[in-house]
């Protein structure tokens, strides 16, 4: 075994967790209590690792003396992991939610599914809409503007008209 080898092995994949009386790290994520710029309180804020910005950002209980913030432990952290996790979950489904629509039209032949995924683009957005059949196979797809608005009159146009292109 060489020198690398020996210092890879006791070089830890994860970095050490800290906690601190403002600044607790561990599990991918980091505390950090900090003074409440609009007012004399204190504030906690989350931050997910690898994230430029806090997930949560929140009022943080004052110590004893009034004037310092109460000190972080490991249930503190604990509950505000939770509470962070929750917030981005919530974000990520709403996003979901926005870029991810869908709705179901009689046909002559039965029930379509309609589906528009927007792909948020920074220079050219644009949207898939997608007709299924009752057994999940797609019937068709077509490349449509972002700008698309998904519901029960366009749907039922697009699949009464052939699934053609749409303007």
């Amino acid at each position: 075994m060489n020198d690398s080898e020996t210092n890879a092995a006791f070089e830890p994949d994860e970095p050490a967790s800290i906690k601190q009386d403002r600044l607790w790290s561990d599990n991918g994520w980091t505390a950090r209590v900090i003074k409440n710029e609009d007012d004399d309180g204190w504030a906690v804020a989350m931050i997910k690792d690898g994230e430029a910005e806090p997930a949560l950002v929140g009022p943080w209980t004052m110590g004893r003396d009034k004037k310092n913030p109460k000190p972080l432990d490991a249930n503190a952290f604990q509950t505000l992991v939770k509470t962070a996790s929750e917030v981005l979950r919530r974000h990520e489904q709403h996003l979901h939610a926005m870029l991810h629509k869908r709705i179901t039209v009689s046909a002559a032949d039965g029930p379509v599914e309609v589906t528009l995924d927007i792909v948020p683009d920074d220079y050219e957005p644009y949207a898939i809409l997608s007709a299924l059949d009752p057994f999940g196979e797609e019937l068709a797809q077509v490349r449509v503007d972002a700008g698309f608005k998904l519901n029960r009159s366009s749907a039922t146009k697009w699949v009464e008209g052939g699934f053609g292109a749409v303007r």
